[in-house]
């Protein structure tokens, strides 16, 4: 048994030791074929070549940097809103403040949508707090042509925000169709549309492209329009100008959607982890777990928020208890940060399959979601 277990470790050196020395020559040969020709070369040659370098260098550090420095990452950000101290559902007007007696013609007030806040600040967290990682020009380009999501490297911060960005895209197509207006009785919020098309800009736009061939305005200039766009509903529905519709079968459907999508990544890991178990060696798994992450991330906000936006609804269907759950196994899930992604078989005790164990999280919180639906439906 032990000769087995030292073979095994043997194996894995030399498989990584090949690995890691074709690298290293992938790497170096086109840097020594360079300075083999940059050496004939003479000064007027040599400095626009010196100064491209540089400013490549200088780029690459600064895409470094911002693929490692994770800015305001804080799985516990929901506490900061304070939504327990939320005393009425979104859209519902504000009483007048106590001891005061409202002056005559004073404009209502009613109370904000914390979803429309935590969606917008999750957008400013992937986009002003951070780089937003997919379409910057070195991540688009690779790792000499090779996509950086096909290596195991730079790319968990790209792969977090895109399952960031696909909570936030989900929650505002249910804002534009059916939260966000009254159903078949009004018209949709110019806002929220503004939003969700801005939002649904393609991820990985820079400032050029090739199809179609040309200038183009990058991802994150439409991402911001869509945090301006969102702030802009909230500030009307905090004057009563806007329209907020907390009905349960609103929110039966915002919750079905979720479960769906969190249904969708599930199987994509387990799929992943059956078909790719190599363990430490599976150059996928690290952006596969980290979308799942990310999602799981802007999930935990979104449902906090809806929590108090549809409390009325919950209070009414009893169905507190099955949401406080709900978030209790988010916050579980939201703790495991392995520092190296494994994706081995599941019965290994050297390489974890940690695909595997977030899929499990995963199907804990739909689970829990699909039982809180089948309440709000009253089946």
């Amino acid at each position: 048994m032990l000769d087995s277990i030292t073979a095994l470790f043997r194996r894995m050196v030399g498989a990584i030791a090949r690995w890691l020395g074709l690298v290293f020559v992938w790497i170096t040969w086109p840097l020594l074929a360079a300075h083999g020709w940059y050496r004939q070369r003479n000064w007027l040659i040599k400095l626009p070549v010196v100064a491209f370098v540089t400013l490549l260098a200088l780029l690459y550090i600064y895409f470094i940097w911002q693929t490692q420095i994770w800015t305001g990452f804080n799985p516990a950000y929901p506490d900061v809103y304070k939504f327990s101290d939320r005393k009425l559902s979104a859209g519902q007007e504000l009483p007048a403040p106590s001891g005061q007696q409202a002056a005559a013609g004073a404009p209502k007030t009613c109370q904000t949508s914390a979803i429309v806040d935590v969606a917008a600040d999750l957008t400013d967290f992937n986009v002003n707090q951070n780089a937003w990682i997919s379409s910057m020009v070195l991540y688009k380009l690779g790792l000499f042509g090779m996509s950086w999501d096909d290596t195991p490297f730079l790319d968990n911060k790209a792969s977090f925000q895109r399952g960031v960005n696909s909570v936030v895209r989900r929650t505002s197509a249910e804002l534009v169709d059916t939260i966000g207006r009254v159903r078949g009785t009004s018209g949709i919020n110019s806002d929220l549309q503004k939003a969700r098309g801005n939002l649904q800009f393609d991820e990985s736009s820079w400032y050029f492209g090739l199809h179609p061939f040309g200038p183009k305005t990058p991802t994150p200039s439409y991402y911001r329009a869509a945090i301006t766009n969102l702030r802009s509903f909230n500030a009307d529905l905090g004057t009563c100008k806007a329209l907020f519709d907390g009905r349960a079968d609103n929110l039966l459907q915002f919750v079905d959607h979720i479960a769906n999508d969190l249904g969708s990544t599930a199987d994509i890991l387990a799929k992943r982890a059956a078909d790719h178990s190599y363990g430490w060696l599976d150059t996928r798994a690290d952006d596969r777990f980290w979308f799942a992450y990310g999602q799981l991330y802007a999930t935990y906000g979104i449902l906090s928020a809806a929590g108090a936006d549809f409390q009325q609804v919950i209070a009414e269907r009893n169905v507190g208890t099955l949401w406080t759950g709900t978030i209790t196994q988010l916050q579980a899930a939201l703790r495991i940060q392995p520092a190296i992604i494994s994706n081995g078989p599941e019965d290994s005790s050297f390489m974890p399959s940690h695909l595997a164990t977030m899929g499990f999280h995963i199907l804990r919180v739909r689970s829990s979601l699909v039982e809180i639906r089948t309440v709000l439906g009253g089946r």
